[in-house]
Protein backbone atom coordinates (compact mmCIF):
# COMPACT_ATOMS: atom_id res chain seq x y z
CA UNK A 1 0.00 0.00 0.00
CA UNK A 2 1.15 3.36 -0.72
CA UNK A 3 3.06 4.83 1.79
CA UNK A 4 3.00 8.21 0.16
CA UNK A 5 0.74 11.33 2.23
CA UNK A 6 -0.65 12.20 -1.35
CA UNK A 7 -2.58 8.57 -2.62
CA UNK A 8 -5.28 10.58 -4.30
CA UNK A 9 -2.67 12.71 -6.36
CA UNK A 10 -1.03 9.31 -7.17
CA UNK A 11 -4.02 7.65 -8.39
CA UNK A 12 -5.00 10.91 -10.24
CA UNK A 13 -1.66 10.60 -12.01
CA UNK A 14 -2.43 7.06 -13.09
CA UNK A 15 -5.36 7.76 -14.49
CA UNK A 16 -4.30 10.84 -16.50
CA UNK A 17 -1.75 8.38 -17.93
CA UNK A 18 -4.05 5.98 -19.00
CA UNK A 19 -6.24 9.14 -20.06
CA UNK A 20 -3.37 10.44 -22.38
CA UNK A 21 -2.99 6.51 -23.90
CA UNK A 22 -6.75 6.57 -24.61
CA UNK A 23 -7.06 10.00 -26.14
CA UNK A 24 -3.62 9.64 -28.49
CA UNK A 25 -4.88 5.96 -29.53
CA UNK A 26 -8.42 7.03 -30.42
CA UNK A 27 -7.81 10.56 -31.36
CA UNK A 28 -7.68 9.77 -35.33
CA UNK A 29 -11.29 8.91 -35.07
CA UNK A 30 -12.47 12.00 -35.54
CA UNK A 31 -9.26 13.34 -37.27
CA UNK A 32 -9.82 10.68 -39.55
CA UNK A 33 -11.01 12.87 -42.46
CA UNK A 34 -8.45 15.67 -42.25
CA UNK A 35 -5.80 13.49 -42.06
CA UNK A 36 -6.88 10.98 -44.68
CA UNK A 37 -7.31 13.97 -47.17
CA UNK A 38 -3.86 15.52 -45.73
CA UNK A 39 -2.16 12.42 -47.05
CA UNK A 40 -4.29 11.64 -50.25
CA UNK A 41 -5.63 8.35 -49.02
CA UNK A 42 -8.83 6.61 -48.15
CA UNK A 43 -10.50 6.00 -44.86
CA UNK A 44 -10.27 2.24 -44.72
CA UNK A 45 -6.29 3.22 -45.28
CA UNK A 46 -6.56 5.64 -43.04
CA UNK A 47 -8.09 3.76 -40.42
CA UNK A 48 -4.44 1.95 -40.33
CA UNK A 49 -3.55 4.58 -37.58
CA UNK A 50 -5.98 2.47 -35.15
CA UNK A 51 -5.07 -0.79 -36.64
CA UNK A 52 -1.15 -0.24 -35.43
CA UNK A 53 -1.26 0.64 -32.18
CA UNK A 54 -4.41 -2.06 -30.91
CA UNK A 55 -1.52 -4.34 -32.66
CA UNK A 56 1.39 -3.92 -31.25
CA UNK A 57 -0.27 -3.26 -27.61
CA UNK A 58 -1.68 -6.96 -27.93
CA UNK A 59 2.32 -7.93 -28.00
CA UNK A 60 3.63 -5.24 -25.68
CA UNK A 61 1.08 -6.18 -22.97
CA UNK A 62 2.74 -9.79 -22.33
CA UNK A 63 6.16 -8.78 -23.74
CA UNK A 64 6.80 -5.63 -22.22
CA UNK A 65 5.74 -7.21 -18.08
CA UNK A 66 7.16 -10.32 -18.70
CA UNK A 67 10.75 -8.69 -19.93
CA UNK A 68 10.37 -5.91 -17.08
CA UNK A 69 9.48 -8.14 -14.09
CA UNK A 70 11.58 -7.12 -11.91
CA UNK A 71 11.76 -3.55 -12.62
CA UNK A 72 9.98 -0.98 -10.53
CA UNK A 73 6.44 0.28 -11.79
CA UNK A 74 7.25 3.75 -11.12
CA UNK A 75 10.18 3.93 -13.35
CA UNK A 76 8.58 1.96 -16.14
CA UNK A 77 5.72 4.04 -15.98
CA UNK A 78 7.70 7.31 -16.38
CA UNK A 79 9.81 6.18 -19.31
CA UNK A 80 6.65 4.91 -21.14
CA UNK A 81 5.22 8.57 -20.93
CA UNK A 82 8.32 9.83 -22.18
CA UNK A 83 8.15 7.97 -25.25
CA UNK A 84 3.86 8.54 -25.49
CA UNK A 85 5.21 12.18 -25.87
CA UNK A 86 7.84 11.41 -28.95
CA UNK A 87 5.05 9.44 -30.44
CA UNK A 88 2.74 12.34 -30.41
CA UNK A 89 5.13 15.10 -31.67
CA UNK A 90 6.81 12.72 -34.10
CA UNK A 91 2.99 12.56 -35.69
CA UNK A 92 2.46 16.03 -35.80
CA UNK A 93 5.72 16.47 -37.94
CA UNK A 94 5.00 13.51 -40.15
CA UNK A 95 5.79 14.80 -43.73
CA UNK A 96 4.33 11.10 -44.79
CA UNK A 97 1.62 8.73 -43.97
CA UNK A 98 4.58 6.28 -43.35
CA UNK A 99 5.96 8.57 -40.79
CA UNK A 100 2.36 8.52 -38.85
CA UNK A 101 2.30 4.89 -38.77
CA UNK A 102 5.87 4.75 -37.30
CA UNK A 103 4.47 7.11 -34.26
CA UNK A 104 1.47 4.41 -33.82
CA UNK A 105 3.61 1.62 -33.29
CA UNK A 106 5.00 3.72 -30.82
CA UNK A 107 1.71 4.34 -29.43
CA UNK A 108 0.58 0.91 -29.27
CA UNK A 109 4.08 0.01 -27.31
CA UNK A 110 3.40 2.40 -24.70
CA UNK A 111 -0.34 1.43 -24.74
CA UNK A 112 0.38 -2.38 -24.18
CA UNK A 113 2.85 -1.90 -21.68
CA UNK A 114 1.34 0.96 -19.63
CA UNK A 115 -2.01 -0.93 -19.75
CA UNK A 116 -0.64 -3.66 -18.42
CA UNK A 117 1.21 -2.18 -15.45
CA UNK A 118 -1.14 0.62 -14.63
CA UNK A 119 -4.40 -0.20 -14.63
CA UNK A 120 -3.67 -2.62 -11.79
CA UNK A 121 -2.35 -0.65 -9.54
CA UNK A 122 -5.08 1.16 -7.11
CA UNK A 123 -4.49 -1.90 -4.47
CA UNK A 124 -1.04 -0.57 -4.44
CA UNK A 125 -2.12 3.22 -4.01
CA UNK A 126 -4.48 3.48 -1.28
CA UNK A 127 -6.10 1.58 1.51
CA UNK A 128 -7.96 -1.76 1.20
CA UNK A 129 -11.15 -0.24 1.99
CA UNK A 130 -10.48 2.31 -1.10
CA UNK A 131 -9.43 -0.09 -3.94
CA UNK A 132 -12.97 -0.38 -5.27
CA UNK A 133 -13.06 3.73 -5.80
CA UNK A 134 -9.74 3.98 -6.94
CA UNK A 135 -10.18 1.13 -9.17
CA UNK A 136 -12.84 3.22 -10.80
CA UNK A 137 -11.24 6.44 -10.91
CA UNK A 138 -8.26 5.13 -12.94
CA UNK A 139 -11.06 3.81 -15.61
CA UNK A 140 -12.72 6.64 -15.71
CA UNK A 141 -9.62 7.27 -17.88
CA UNK A 142 -11.48 4.96 -20.71
CA UNK A 143 -15.04 7.23 -21.11
CA UNK A 144 -12.94 11.16 -20.36
CA UNK A 145 -10.58 10.13 -23.34
CA UNK A 146 -13.89 10.37 -25.34
CA UNK A 147 -15.63 12.89 -23.98
CA UNK A 148 -12.98 15.39 -23.15
CA UNK A 149 -10.13 13.86 -25.47
CA UNK A 150 -11.89 12.91 -28.74
CA UNK A 151 -14.30 15.55 -29.40
CA UNK A 152 -11.41 18.17 -28.08
CA UNK A 153 -8.81 16.79 -30.60
CA UNK A 154 -11.27 17.25 -33.19
CA UNK A 155 -12.37 20.85 -32.20
CA UNK A 156 -8.42 21.52 -32.12
CA UNK A 157 -8.40 19.93 -35.37
CA UNK A 158 -10.75 21.58 -37.10
CA UNK A 159 -9.59 25.14 -35.90
CA UNK A 160 -5.57 25.39 -35.89
CA UNK A 161 -4.92 21.61 -38.19
CA UNK A 162 -4.70 17.93 -36.94
CA UNK A 163 -1.31 18.58 -36.05
CA UNK A 164 -1.88 20.90 -33.22
CA UNK A 165 -3.76 18.22 -32.25
CA UNK A 166 -1.42 16.12 -31.84
CA UNK A 167 1.31 18.77 -30.38
CA UNK A 168 -1.17 19.27 -27.63
CA UNK A 169 -1.09 15.62 -26.89
CA UNK A 170 2.42 15.46 -26.43
CA UNK A 171 2.82 18.18 -24.47
CA UNK A 172 0.03 16.39 -21.90
CA UNK A 173 1.83 13.36 -21.63
CA UNK A 174 5.37 15.44 -20.46
CA UNK A 175 2.93 16.61 -17.60
CA UNK A 176 1.72 13.45 -17.20
CA UNK A 177 5.00 12.31 -16.76
CA UNK A 178 6.41 15.30 -14.73
CA UNK A 179 3.15 13.97 -12.62
CA UNK A 180 3.93 10.66 -12.18
CA UNK A 181 7.67 11.92 -10.94
CA UNK A 182 6.54 13.93 -8.44
CA UNK A 183 3.64 12.21 -6.72
CA UNK A 184 4.35 8.02 -7.66
CA UNK A 185 5.71 6.57 -4.66
CA UNK A 186 8.83 3.26 -5.51
CA UNK A 187 6.64 0.27 -6.50
CA UNK A 188 9.14 -2.48 -7.00
CA UNK A 189 7.76 -5.56 -8.35
CA UNK A 190 5.01 -7.84 -6.43
CA UNK A 191 4.49 -10.91 -8.39
CA UNK A 192 6.61 -11.37 -11.55
CA UNK A 193 4.58 -12.53 -14.47
CA UNK A 194 5.45 -15.00 -16.28
CA UNK A 195 4.66 -16.91 -19.72
CA UNK A 196 4.05 -19.91 -17.37
CA UNK A 197 1.56 -17.87 -15.53
CA UNK A 198 -0.17 -16.59 -18.47
CA UNK A 199 -0.35 -20.19 -19.82
CA UNK A 200 -2.21 -21.41 -16.40
CA UNK A 201 -4.16 -18.86 -16.50
CA UNK A 202 -5.86 -19.56 -20.34
CA UNK A 203 -6.66 -23.32 -19.07
CA UNK A 204 -9.33 -21.05 -16.72
CA UNK A 205 -12.56 -21.91 -18.40
CA UNK A 206 -14.33 -18.27 -17.31
CA UNK A 207 -10.93 -16.70 -18.60
CA UNK A 208 -11.21 -18.05 -22.03
CA UNK A 209 -15.42 -17.17 -22.53
CA UNK A 210 -13.92 -13.46 -21.06
CA UNK A 211 -11.73 -13.71 -23.92
CA UNK A 212 -14.58 -14.88 -26.17
CA UNK A 213 -17.01 -12.15 -25.24
CA UNK A 214 -14.35 -9.39 -25.40
CA UNK A 215 -13.13 -10.18 -28.81
CA UNK A 216 -16.80 -10.21 -29.88
CA UNK A 217 -17.97 -6.60 -28.32
CA UNK A 218 -14.38 -5.27 -28.69
CA UNK A 219 -15.14 -6.28 -32.75
CA UNK A 220 -18.16 -4.76 -33.16
CA UNK A 221 -17.66 -1.48 -31.35
CA UNK A 222 -13.99 -0.75 -32.83
CA UNK A 223 -15.10 -2.05 -36.08
CA UNK A 224 -17.84 0.42 -36.66
CA UNK A 225 -16.79 3.17 -34.06
CA UNK A 226 -13.74 3.96 -35.92
CA UNK A 227 -15.12 5.48 -39.06
CA UNK A 228 -18.14 6.88 -37.11
CA UNK A 229 -17.17 10.22 -37.96
CA UNK A 230 -17.30 9.16 -42.03
CA UNK A 231 -20.93 7.99 -41.13
CA UNK A 232 -22.09 11.58 -39.74
CA UNK A 233 -20.49 13.30 -42.89
CA UNK A 234 -22.07 10.92 -45.43
CA UNK A 235 -25.08 9.35 -44.06
CA UNK A 236 -26.23 12.48 -41.42
CA UNK A 237 -24.78 15.04 -43.01
CA UNK A 238 -23.64 16.34 -40.14
CA UNK A 239 -21.03 18.79 -40.27
CA UNK A 240 -17.32 19.28 -38.62
CA UNK A 241 -18.83 21.27 -35.92
CA UNK A 242 -21.83 18.93 -35.14
CA UNK A 243 -19.88 15.57 -34.94
CA UNK A 244 -17.87 17.25 -32.47
CA UNK A 245 -21.41 18.19 -30.29
CA UNK A 246 -22.14 14.65 -31.16
CA UNK A 247 -19.12 12.80 -29.97
CA UNK A 248 -19.14 15.31 -27.19
CA UNK A 249 -22.62 13.37 -26.56
CA UNK A 250 -21.47 9.85 -26.70
CA UNK A 251 -18.51 10.72 -24.28
CA UNK A 252 -20.57 11.88 -21.73
CA UNK A 253 -22.97 8.92 -21.80
CA UNK A 254 -19.43 6.69 -21.90
CA UNK A 255 -18.58 8.50 -18.17
CA UNK A 256 -22.48 7.36 -17.14
CA UNK A 257 -21.92 3.72 -18.27
CA UNK A 258 -18.52 3.02 -16.61
CA UNK A 259 -19.85 3.77 -13.06
CA UNK A 260 -23.35 2.33 -13.89
CA UNK A 261 -21.55 -1.15 -14.83
CA UNK A 262 -19.36 -1.11 -11.09
CA UNK A 263 -22.88 -0.98 -9.56
CA UNK A 264 -24.79 -3.82 -11.72
CA UNK A 265 -24.10 -7.41 -11.34
CA UNK A 266 -21.19 -8.19 -13.67
CA UNK A 267 -23.03 -10.69 -16.48
CA UNK A 268 -26.02 -8.60 -16.70
CA UNK A 269 -23.95 -5.24 -17.40
CA UNK A 270 -22.09 -7.05 -19.53
CA UNK A 271 -25.20 -8.69 -21.67
CA UNK A 272 -27.26 -5.53 -21.30
CA UNK A 273 -24.07 -3.80 -22.38
CA UNK A 274 -23.55 -6.00 -25.64
CA UNK A 275 -26.91 -5.63 -26.39
CA UNK A 276 -27.28 -1.63 -26.51
CA UNK A 277 -24.27 -1.36 -28.34
CA UNK A 278 -26.10 -4.01 -31.16
CA UNK A 279 -29.20 -2.10 -31.13
CA UNK A 280 -27.49 1.39 -31.33
CA UNK A 281 -25.30 0.22 -34.33
CA UNK A 282 -28.43 -1.48 -36.29
CA UNK A 283 -30.30 1.40 -36.14
CA UNK A 284 -27.79 3.97 -36.89
CA UNK A 285 -28.30 3.47 -40.95
CA UNK A 286 -31.72 4.00 -40.81
CA UNK A 287 -32.07 6.82 -37.51
CA UNK A 288 -29.28 7.87 -38.17
CA UNK A 289 -29.89 9.73 -41.43
CA UNK A 290 -31.35 12.41 -39.20
CA UNK A 291 -30.04 14.68 -36.46
CA UNK A 292 -31.76 13.82 -33.97
CA UNK A 293 -31.68 10.06 -34.66
CA UNK A 294 -28.08 9.79 -34.84
CA UNK A 295 -27.02 11.61 -31.53
CA UNK A 296 -30.19 9.85 -29.34
CA UNK A 297 -28.54 6.43 -30.72
CA UNK A 298 -24.52 7.88 -30.01
CA UNK A 299 -26.27 8.40 -26.63
CA UNK A 300 -27.11 5.09 -26.21
CA UNK A 301 -23.99 3.49 -27.68
CA UNK A 302 -21.96 5.58 -25.49
CA UNK A 303 -23.69 4.53 -22.36
CA UNK A 304 -23.23 0.72 -23.31
CA UNK A 305 -19.71 0.91 -24.68
CA UNK A 306 -18.85 2.67 -21.39
CA UNK A 307 -19.19 -0.12 -19.60
CA UNK A 308 -17.21 -2.38 -21.76
CA UNK A 309 -14.06 -1.91 -20.56
CA UNK A 310 -14.67 -2.35 -16.31
CA UNK A 311 -16.95 -5.15 -16.63
CA UNK A 312 -14.43 -7.23 -19.24
CA UNK A 313 -11.22 -6.15 -16.96
CA UNK A 314 -13.25 -7.04 -13.81
CA UNK A 315 -14.34 -10.24 -15.27
CA UNK A 316 -10.65 -11.63 -15.98
CA UNK A 317 -9.46 -10.30 -12.31
CA UNK A 318 -12.33 -12.03 -10.59
CA UNK A 319 -11.42 -14.92 -12.81
CA UNK A 320 -7.92 -15.01 -11.49
CA UNK A 321 -7.55 -13.06 -8.38
CA UNK A 322 -4.64 -15.37 -7.46
CA UNK A 323 -2.62 -13.14 -10.21
CA UNK A 324 -3.75 -9.53 -10.75
CA UNK A 325 -0.90 -8.47 -13.20
CA UNK A 326 -1.47 -11.46 -15.19
CA UNK A 327 -5.05 -11.35 -15.52
CA UNK A 328 -4.45 -7.54 -16.28
CA UNK A 329 -1.94 -8.46 -18.87
CA UNK A 330 -4.63 -10.67 -20.62
CA UNK A 331 -7.18 -7.96 -20.65
CA UNK A 332 -4.69 -5.66 -22.10
CA UNK A 333 -3.47 -7.77 -24.93
CA UNK A 334 -6.93 -9.44 -26.00
CA UNK A 335 -8.47 -5.54 -26.00
CA UNK A 336 -5.89 -4.86 -27.92
CA UNK A 337 -6.00 -6.87 -30.50
CA UNK A 338 -9.52 -7.20 -30.77
CA UNK A 339 -9.60 -3.22 -31.31
CA UNK A 340 -6.84 -3.40 -34.21
CA UNK A 341 -8.18 -6.59 -36.22
CA UNK A 342 -11.84 -4.53 -35.79
CA UNK A 343 -10.43 -1.37 -37.37
CA UNK A 344 -8.77 -3.48 -40.01
CA UNK A 345 -12.01 -4.96 -41.08
CA UNK A 346 -14.12 -2.34 -40.77
CA UNK A 347 -11.99 -0.33 -43.14
CA UNK A 348 -12.11 -2.74 -45.54
CA UNK A 349 -15.63 -3.35 -45.40
CA UNK A 350 -16.10 0.80 -45.70
CA UNK A 351 -14.11 0.92 -48.65
CA UNK A 352 -15.54 -2.20 -50.32
CA UNK A 353 -19.26 -0.88 -49.43
CA UNK A 354 -20.54 2.27 -46.89
CA UNK A 355 -20.32 3.26 -43.09
CA UNK A 356 -23.60 1.86 -43.34
CA UNK A 357 -22.92 -1.59 -44.02
CA UNK A 358 -20.50 -1.43 -41.47
CA UNK A 359 -22.95 -0.36 -38.69
CA UNK A 360 -24.92 -3.69 -39.68
CA UNK A 361 -22.07 -5.98 -39.48
CA UNK A 362 -20.77 -4.25 -35.98
CA UNK A 363 -24.39 -4.79 -34.94
CA UNK A 364 -24.70 -8.39 -35.80
CA UNK A 365 -21.23 -9.19 -34.02
CA UNK A 366 -22.55 -7.24 -30.62
CA UNK A 367 -25.96 -9.83 -30.65
CA UNK A 368 -23.24 -12.87 -30.75
CA UNK A 369 -21.82 -11.37 -27.96
CA UNK A 370 -24.37 -11.06 -25.28
CA UNK A 371 -25.50 -14.62 -26.81
CA UNK A 372 -22.31 -15.71 -25.51
CA UNK A 373 -22.62 -14.48 -22.30
CA UNK A 374 -25.48 -16.99 -21.62
CA UNK A 375 -23.04 -19.68 -21.72
CA UNK A 376 -23.03 -20.85 -18.01
CA UNK A 377 -19.12 -21.79 -16.93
Amino acid sequence: MLTSTRPKAAVVSVMMGIFSLVTTEILPIGLLTPIGSNFGISAGTAGLMMTMPGLLAAVAAPAVTVATGRFDRRVMLCVLMLVLAAADFLAAIAPAYWVMIVSRVLVGFVIGAFWSIGSGLAARLVRPDRVGMATAVIFSAVPLGSVLGVPAGTLIGDLAGWRVAFTVMGMLALAVFAALMLVLPALPAEQTTSLTVLRELLREPRVRLGLLVTFLIVLAHFGTYTYVTPFLRQVTGASPELITLFLLVYGIAGIAGNFVAGMARLRVAFTVSACAVAAATLMLPLAGRFGAGAVILLAIWGLAYGAVPVCSQTWFAKSAPHAREAATVVFTSSFQATLSLGALLGGVVVDLTSPSIVMLIGGAVALLAAAALTIDV
